[in-house]
């Protein structure tokens, strides 16, 4: 490491015999033209989704250090985070602690006193830090008596600005590339690309909103003057996201407006209501006249029915699927697993063959003759509604008239499958559930193409799961509590966190083998205990899961993959260990696995965190079992991002907005997206608008596919 100045930055293009040519930028140019970044670290960016310079600059911090301002070695407090500008005051030495350990350590004063630093396992720095010159260092403090020491700052020259005397980014990293490697990279991408940044946003619109000029945004979001040019630039750059998104939905949603369909007939839906060995709830019956008025209009459904968990979305399909049978249509429904599929098809065949409806099962595992007789059957619209999985999207799999598309635990499936299941028919309606209630800001930017139906009650008589956090000093009661509640019939599941035993847990018991192997072993070893988690093959999981269904097992334990599972009335406890590293919806998703019977059920999160948030997240989880309003406070705590807990689950990719912070910033790009929209349908005066937006979505959409 050498703290002589780098040398300017630039952008270069690397000719074909390795060297560097003259000075060019483009967005697309490869990031391997920036210097310092050669074929390794080019694959290591490209684990962070940057490949291009436009990636490069696009590629926003997580947060900022403000490291700004120097404090007096004198006025520093035990643990304080902060820069100290000191002059070294005698040359470095180097002791060797012991094998494999080599401490770097000086003395530096300022008119204040002095500091003792000590740097582990940087030799060079010996060499490089010069006795009687001025540096700064940026780390944490420790004090004892009138001592102040630091260990391993951060250190370079006085006056450099690089590191240290601003508001410095902190970016998302991956192996092989450091905090000082990006920040470096960034700036030279910049430096290149700056200049010839296309502005998405009309200046008509920017100049309305008081916003600020896309290089200013982009150039202070990665090196903020000050606090107000960060928050000018993060205002910025938010407000042209959600623009951008509310633009492209609704366009996706006037190109949908514009397909036609022959309406559907109405439909005597007294028959299938009697049927019912129960009344639907008043939001029920609400979702169901929603859905038959969109299929009744003569253009294609495409409805999202969300609810809590029991909330009864399946009746409502049900409903819909009966509609479409009556008026000569077949219906489909995709399920996210073989073993959930087939509690469907049990479940609605039940019901609705006794009304005529002809249903049939098609999943990955059925014998290949049982599936030619399917498929026949299928088309030669022999079949009615058919339930399954993937395998309907599969080749080969034709029908007949389809007339309307189910997805089931929509947040499962990519867009890319929806489509496909559609595609199997000429403009078929679509009716997509979710049992993750979502936030009504959330949902205007997840599912704006689609129309939104939300059964905000329970059926009668869903009993509350009494849901209670616990420190792990309380597990020794928790074990008697589950062998209590084993001994009276009942079912209980553990949840972990995760997997791989060699992840850096604060326990490794809660890895799901060796924990069920612990539970096996030492603490209940007269019960039957068996673990599922979602490294294990389909028909694996798909087996340890229908043997619980069966009551062939006392105690499952598991990763989330029981989070959208079958039904098991008999289960009536749900341990969830380390809740901390779950967010809020997913801890309720989790705790619907039970409660679905007849027993009183309950829900034990266990953590040992003293953090504040996460005590306060978890006593929301105890406080209310109102999954729209745990939505709401996951949504403030978490961001969009981590809302279902793993982003590929078809969430936005926003970068900048906080949908829990900016609503008033949503509602002002929506109506600026509008505004545009009502004058420039087309976006014809707006070219680099218009652009962006069809790059946004064609990412997007080849991201979920």
């Amino acid at each position: 490491m050498s703290f002589s100045r780098p040398p300017q930055a630039g952008c270069f293009v690397r000719r074909t015999d390795g060297k560097e040519a003259f000075p060019m930028a483009e967005l697309d140019t490869d990031v391997r033209a920036i210097r310092g970044i050669g074929e390794q670290r080019a694959k290591a960016l490209a684990k962070l989704g940057v490949g291009t310079l436009r990636e490069l600059i696009s590629y926003f911090p997580r947060d900022y250090d403000d490291r700004s301002a120097s404090r007096p070695i004198a006025l520093l407090e035990d643990g304080e985070t902060a820069c100290v500008e000191a002059m070294v005051a005698a040359p470095p030495t180097l002791a060797r602690a012991r094998r494999g350990l080599e401490l770097v350590k000086l003395r530096a004063v300022d008119a204040s006193g002095a500091l003792d630093v000590t740097f582990f396992n940087q030799t060079w720095l010996k060499s490089s830090l010069t006795a009687g010159e001025t540096y700064i260092f940026y780390g944490r403090a420790e004090r004892s008596g009138n001592r102040r020491r630091m260990v391993n700052p951060v250190v370079e020259p006085a006056g450099r600005g690089e590191q240290t005397g601003r508001i410095v980014p902190v970016y998302p990293l991956t192996a092989g590339v450091s905090q000082l490697i990006l920040s470096r990279s960034v700036r030279q991408g910049l430096d290149a690309c700056r200049s010839i940044l296309p502005d998405p946003l009309p200046d008509d619109v920017r100049q309305e909103h008081h916003l600020c000029r896309i290089g200013f945004a982009y150039e202070n979001i990665h090196f903020p003057a000050s606090a107000e040019a960060l928050e000018l630039a993060r205002r910025r750059l938010a407000f042209e996201e959600l623009f951008l998104f509310t633009l492209g939905l609704r366009r996706l949603r006037s190109r949908r407006d514009t397909a036609r369909t022959d309406p559907f007939r109405p439909v005597d839906m007294e028959r299938f209501y009697q049927a019912l060995p129960f009344s639907l709830t008043a939001a029920q019956r609400r979702c169901v006249d929603e859905a038959l008025a969109d299929m009744r209009s003569g253009r294609p459904m495409n409805r999202l029915c969300q609810g809590d968990v029991g909330s009864g979305k399946t009746m409502v399909a049900a409903a819909c699927i009966y509609f479409c049978v009556k008026n000569g249509r077949q219906a489909a429904l995709m399920a996210p697993t073989e073993i959930l599929a087939q509690q469907h098809y049990e479940g609605l065949s039940a019901l609705l063959e006794g009304l005529g409806v002809r249903c049939a099962l098609l999943t990955g595992s059925l014998r290949a003759r049982a599936r030619r007789d399917v498929l026949e059957r299928l088309a030669l619209g022999q079949t009615d509604l058919v339930i399954g999985t993937h395998a309907l999207i599969s080749g080969g799999v034709e029908y007949d008239r389809l007339g309307l598309v189910v997805t089931d635990e929509q947040h499962r499936f990519g867009v890319g499958q929806r489509a496909a299941l559609a595609a199997k028919g000429s403009h078929p309606h679509t009716l997509v559930m979710s049992a993750t209630p979502i936030p009504r800001t959330l949902a205007l930017i997840l599912y704006g193409d689609l129309d939104v139906s939300v059964i905000d009650q329970l059926p009668p008589g869903r009993q509350k799961i009494d849901t209670v956090a616990v420190s792990g000093g309380y597990r020794p009661r928790l074990y008697a509590f589950l062998r209590k509640q084993v001994e009276e019939g009942g079912q209980c599941y553990i949840v972990c966190p995760q997997v791989s035993e060699s992840e850096d847990a604060p326990d490794e018991r809660k890895a799901v083998t060796e924990y069920a192997e612990t539970l096996r072993r030492e603490v209940f070893p007269d019960l039957r205990i068996a673990f599922v988690h979602g490294k294990m093959k389909p028909k694996e999981k798909e087996a340890v899961m229908s043997a619980f269904a069966a009551g062939e097992t006392d105690i499952l334990v598991s990763t989330t993959v029981i989070e959208v599972g079958v039904d098991v009335p008999n289960a009536s406890v749900m341990v969830v260990e380390n809740a901390e590293r779950f967010g809020l919806s997913q801890l309720h998703q989790l705790r619907g696995r039970v409660g679905r019977g007849t027993r009183k059920s309950y829900c034990v999160l266990v953590s040992d965190s003293k953090n504040d948030e996460t005590r306060q997240r978890l006593r929301v989880m105890t406080q209310t079992g109102d999954g729209f309003r745990i939505a709401e406070e996951d949504l403030r705590l978490r961001g969009p991002g981590d809302f279902f807990g793993l982003r590929q689950h078809g969430l936005p990719g926003l970068r900048i907005a906080d949908l829990g912070c900016d609503a008033a910033l949503l509602k002002e790009a929506q109506s600026a997206a509008d505004a545009l929209l009502a004058r420039d349908p087309a976006l014809s005066t707006c070219p680099a608008t218009a652009a962006r937006v069809e790059e946004l979505f064609q990412q997007k959409a080849d991201t979920l596919n």
